[in-house]
């Protein structure tokens, strides 16, 4: 008998299911299931390197089912496709049927990213995939042409900022499962959108995660901030590889997602002489070429490492892309002077300068708080590999009270922000409702059932902050109130400075694609004493950003590249909310010149002869 490549539960024709789990753990594995004549319960076959196999009749799409380990533990599959009773409940058979309507659709090249990150929970009313489609016409009249989910894997209860998943093939039940992610994919398709999914492979969440009972998914040679870290490089590892590589194919293949995001690569430690995430970008790519179809891996990595997304052959790992957090933090600092916890190493303007020359700020450089070196180059690297970002997930919901840079700083500094990232030569990332100012927090919050583990989180969410220092009062990451202050105002978007902002964002979304794609960093030029930063930029256009990182108003003595150039875009102008800008409308003849700023103001300009 053939055994199936596909892990977890495969519906077959006439009423049939092909089983495959790996349980090396078990001597014995039964399947045990429901049907119209009540309980009902089918052996696996024991084969090769601790799997169990067995194709089952009378079970189908529709068919709830978990498996028995040695006839005592009643576990759900950890390749389960749907939790539809939540992470303690039983497995589905998730039948794979969907009327597609993207068959021409090939993905979008990664210069061409724009990247909307949003929370399903969170992002509308409804809290579900249906709700997101229904914002999708908004999200393209903006400009961005990806959409980010975070992780869709199921997790405890109906409401988690994510990252708590516990299996990693299901989509949350109360999201809208299978069928409703699908939709969405689908429906983004049709309006040009890319999608990019938010995919956990360091950890899994600690309420519902037996994977430990079917094999050594984990190891405790390793720890990482969330328990034990996943066995990637020891006894068993291959099949634990096969286990998250099958998963980002399944994404890919099952639903047609365009770009995976892989989370905190810097927690997964494999020392072996062919590391996961060098297999799992070839598994990835090559699938994407059998399916004629654009698809990439972006990864996050705390450390710097070039290699993440240098080539296989040059010794990398051949990822796509790599999230920049040097960029945020350069840019975070000089906006709000913070300087508390990993802030430290950063607020000098000097380093945003080095940060949109270069990528990394540190890149082999020391690091005061790490207190050791940090980083490597990325010289030679493609700057569209690199997602910049003034906000997200992680730099928003791991503050204590969870505040968007909309409540730290002022609107001019606003749209500072907006420029430094959208006009940058990198790929810009937006966090949801910051195109309009949203200011309700996105704070970090679970809905766990274990009393224990609640406390726990309570506990270790108030030590994690305590290098940051805690100012104001904590909110129990297990109330509901945690989840429903987060939700989206998007009505905000229609009234006073918050229509004024998104339509800010949506005139620099307009001048970076038919500017600055694919544009390069020719110069930058800094002013630490007067805060005043001069970006050359090289793309269809070539085109001079003028930054003033100061809250009051200011003059600097500039000198710009020679030539004529036309200032196309103002934010101190009054009909971006301003008070009006004191910068000329053509620099020219002397290339330089004493220039006055208002507070936090931004310029841009062509050169004339483009025009």
């Amino acid at each position: 008998m053939k055994v199936s490549p596909v892990l977890g539960a495969t519906p077959k024709r006439d009423l049939r299911c092909e089983f495959l789990v790996w349980a090396p753990a078990a001597e014995r594995v039964e399947v045990e299931f429901w049907t119209s004549g009540g309980e009902a319960k089918a052996a696996l076959r024991k084969i090769e390197r601790g799997y169990f196999h067995a194709v089952v009749e009378g079970i189908g799409p529709g068919s709830r089912y978990f498996y028995l380990l040695d006839g005592e533990k009643r576990r759900a599959d950890p390749a389960s496709r749907f939790q539809p009773e939540g992470v303690h409940g039983p497995s589905e058979v998730s039948g794979q049927a969907f009327a597609w309507s993207d068959a021409s659709w090939r993905g979008l090249e990664l210069r061409d990213y724009i990247i909307y990150e949003l929370h399903t929970g969170l992002f509308t009313s409804e809290g579900n995939f249906d709700g997101v489609i229904g914002r999708l016409d908004d999200l393209k009249r903006l400009g961005v042409t990806v959409i980010e989910l975070m992780p869709v894997a199921q997790f405890p209860g109906e409401r988690n900022w994510g990252y708590d998943g516990t299996f990693p093939f299901a989509v949350q039940n109360s999201y809208g499962g299978p069928q409703g992610l699908k939709r969405l994919v689908d429906a983004c398709h049709r309006l040009g959108l890319a999608v990019a999914l938010d995919v956990v492979y360091n950890h899994l969440g600690p309420e519902g995660n037996y994977l430990g009972d079917f094999g050594p998914y984990f190891t405790d040679r390793y720890r990482t901030p969330w328990g034990m870290a996943l066995n990637f490089d020891g006894e068993g590892s291959e099949e634990v590889r096969r286990y998250f590589i099958e998963n980002a194919l399944y994404w890919i293949e099952g639903f047609h997602i365009d770009a995976l995001r892989l989370d905190a690569l810097h927690a997964i430690v494999d020392r072996s002489a062919s590391p996961f995430f060098s297999h799992l970008s070839q598994a990835v790519h090559a699938r994407a070429k059998l399916l004629n179809r654009r698809v990439y891996l972006i990864g996050e990595d705390d450390l710097n490492e070039a290699r993440m997304i240098q080539a296989r052959d040059k010794g990398g790992y051949g990822l796509d892309a790599l999230w920049n957090d040097d960029f945020h933090h350069a840019l975070h600092t000089v906006l709000t002077g913070e300087r508390r916890g990993y802030y430290c190493d950063f607020g000098r303007l000097g380093q945003l300068a080095k940060a949109f020359r270069q990528g990394f700020v540190y890149a082999g450089d020391y690091s005061g708080y790490r207190r050791r070196r940090q980083g490597s180059s990325l010289k030679g690297v493609e700057p569209a590999r690199l997602v910049v970002f003034a906000q997200n997930h992680d730099q928003v919901g791991n503050r204590f009270l969870g505040e968007r840079l909309s409540s730290l700083v002022s609107f001019e500094a606003l749209k500072a922000a907006a420029a430094a990232v959208i006009l940058s030569p990198f790929t810009p990332l937006l966090f949801m409702g910051e195109e309009y100012g949203e200011r309700a927090p996105f704070r970090y919050f679970v809905s766990h059932t274990d009393p224990g583990l609640i406390e726990a989180v309570r506990r270790g969410r108030l030590a994690e902050f305590s290098a940051f220092g805690l100012e104001g009062e904590a909110v129990d990451p297990q109330s509901e109130a945690a989840y429903l202050a987060g939700k989206l105002h998007a009505e905000l978007a229609r009234e006073g400075s918050h229509k004024v902002l998104l339509g800010f964002y949506t005139h620099l979304l307009r001048l970076r694609k038919s500017i600055l794609s694919s544009s390069r960093v020719r110069e930058v030029l800094s002013s630490g004493t007067q805060k005043v930063l001069l970006v050359r930029l090289s793309g269809k256009q070539e085109a001079l950003a003028l930054f003033h990182f100061n809250g009051t108003e200011g003059c600097a003595d500039l000198e710009w590249p020679s030539g004529r150039w036309r200032k196309i875009l103002d934010s101190a102008d009054k009909s971006w909310g301003g008070g009006g800008s004191r910068i000329p409308e053509v620099l020219g003849k002397s290339s330089r010149a004493s220039l006055c700023f208002e507070p936090y103001s931004f310029a841009f300009f062509v050169e004339l002869k483009t025009l």
